[in-house]
């Protein structure tokens, strides 16, 4: 693992961006993801970047602009799509793939009959090992 991974992973900044990723918090987790974005020049700078554009575009979402929702959604996918699952001990394929889902349905609501966002599942980052408090080797989207 390079250490920039392990530095990010010891870093309790990451575990709650995550947290708030997945409690639907998108401002708090864009500002955790974004001080972490700032302070990251290697490898896993893209990783955070394309997480804390899906979280953006989950914000532009909440807030009815769907063109906004729609342009950061496509970017994060195109920044992650390029990184190694299991990056930052995430299940990158997972988030990758339901953005998608979300992507689509956003390019399509100006049809009279599209699918609403609402119906998907939500955007989770599932963590593929413990988060720095051990918690017995679950997989979850905590």
């Amino acid at each position: 693992m390079p250490s920039e991974e392990q530095a990010l992973l010891a870093d309790p900044r990451l575990d709650q961006a995550i947290d708030l990723f997945n409690a639907g918090d998108w401002y708090a987790c864009h500002d955790g993801f974004e001080e972490l974005w700032h302070e990251t020049q290697g490898p896993m700078r893209p990783v955070l970047q394309g997480i804390l554009q899906i979280a953006v575009a989950q914000l532009h979402q909440q807030r009815n602009n769907r063109r906004g929702a729609t342009i950061l959604m496509g970017e994060g996918l195109g920044r992650l799509q390029g990184c190694d699952n299991g990056a930052l001990g995430l299940d990158l394929s997972e988030l990758v793939s339901t953005a998608a889902r979300h992507l689509v349905v956003l390019q399509q609501q100006h049809e009279q009959n599209a699918e609403s966002v609402s119906g998907l599942p939500p955007l989770r980052l599932i963590r593929l090992s413990p988060p720095a408090d051990g918690d017995g080797g679950r997989q979850d989207a905590l």
